[in-house]
């Protein structure tokens, strides 16, 4: 992927996270579970790029280590940081890492398990004010009333513990705290899953309100197409620790490169009648997703691809542009004519 950095917050190359596969008494290390294995992606600043695949493609995994919540095992990770400038976050040492992450931040998946049942929500969204900036007293209760006020929760509310909230509310707890020290970048880690489908539409609007009024970037990573269809600019498409796809999103679910985005968009449910009546269009893939520490020769997807032929099982696709601004991993990418959403109900 070209390096070409103007108006980008996030450029990431080759990154990889291996976890070793340990047996025996004296626990040596077989082999690896190559859970994200050479990632390219880039974010541009104020967008949001939505980060998508099957459950244990490695989304959160690549997530976190853009962070350095885990450490990755190769790759850069760069960040245009507002105070320092370009820094790798992957060369980084401890207390460099703290000040860069001030400017990015996270949002977990669980509403539940996230917030400290014994902490009140003046503790658990000050707590990074207090560490940070010094804030106590009346400066810090006053700084957290404004954030759950941006988040849509009664100030009143301040020494309320968890348990005496919502789901909903829970989530709103979590984003007024990733957004406590004022970041640049924010990744969303499956923000909505948890949570019933009204509620789930009320916390997207939030964050896109947000995200206009704030200034904000978003990497937000989910399984459901349809949410990340409704926030995100451009989306990235990840099987097996490997990105396939890469492109605008409507782009992306008009006109798939990759032969994994057309099944995942044959999947995404049509709120229309006359679809259901007239039976739409499903791929179903046959056999099972690859195992992440024994992957399949050439391309990954091979096994599964109703399009693969010798070369794809014998040589690893490259992620390249095949038109402006759709990034394709797959060998007959120029070849092929995928359906997307809109061909596919089109055509039933």
């Amino acid at each position: 992927m070209a390096d070409d950095r103007e108006g980008r917050l996030i450029q990431v190359t080759g990154l990889k996270k291996y976890f070793p596969i340990k047996r025996g008494f004296l626990k040596r290390t077989v082999g690896h579970v190559k859970a994200v294995d050479g990632v390219d992606l880039y974010v541009d600043e104020g967008d949001t790029l939505g980060l998508v695949g099957e459950s244990g493609c490695g989304k959160t995994t690549t997530g976190r280590c853009i962070l350095r919540a885990i450490e990755p095992t190769d790759g850069e990770i760069l960040f245009r940081d507002a105070d320092a400038g370009w820094v790798n976050v992957r060369e980084l040492d401890e207390e460099a890492l703290m000040r860069v992450r001030q400017h990015m931040q996270i949002i977990f998946q669980d509403p539940y398990s996230s917030l400290n049942p014994r902490m009140t929500v003046l503790q658990l969204i000050g707590e990074p004010l207090a560490i940070n900036h010094g804030l106590k007293g009346r400066a810090l209760e006053d700084r957290v009333a404004e954030l759950m006020t941006a988040v849509g929760l009664r100030s009143e509310h301040l020494r309320r513990y968890p348990h005496a909230f919502s789901g909903g509310q829970r989530q709103r707890i979590g984003v007024a705290r990733a957004l406590a020290l004022n970041p640049q970048f924010v990744i969303c880690d499956e923000p909505v899953s948890a949570l019933d489908v009204s509620v789930q539409a009320q916390i997207l609007n939030l964050l896109r309100e947000l995200q206009g009024n704030l200034g904000l970037t978003y990497l937000f990573v989910a399984h459901d197409l349809s949410v990340v269809r409704h926030i995100a600019d451009r989306v990235a498409v990840m099987y097996v620790g490997k990105l396939v796809e890469m492109a605008e999103t409507e782009t992306l679910f008009a006109r798939p490169g990759h032969p994994y985005t057309e099944a995942l968009m044959s999947a995404v449910p049509r709120p229309n009648p006359e679809v259901a009546r007239g039976g739409k269009r499903r791929l179903v893939l046959k056999g099972e997703v690859a195992d992440p520490a024994n992957p399949p020769s050439g391309c990954y997807f091979h096994p599964r691809c109703q399009y693969a032929e010798a070369v794809c099982k014998e040589e690893p696709p490259v992620l390249r542009e095949v038109l402006p601004g759709q990034w394709v991993s797959c060998h007959r990418a120029e070849e092929l004519s995928l359906l997307g959403v809109e061909t596919a109900t089109a055509e039933v």
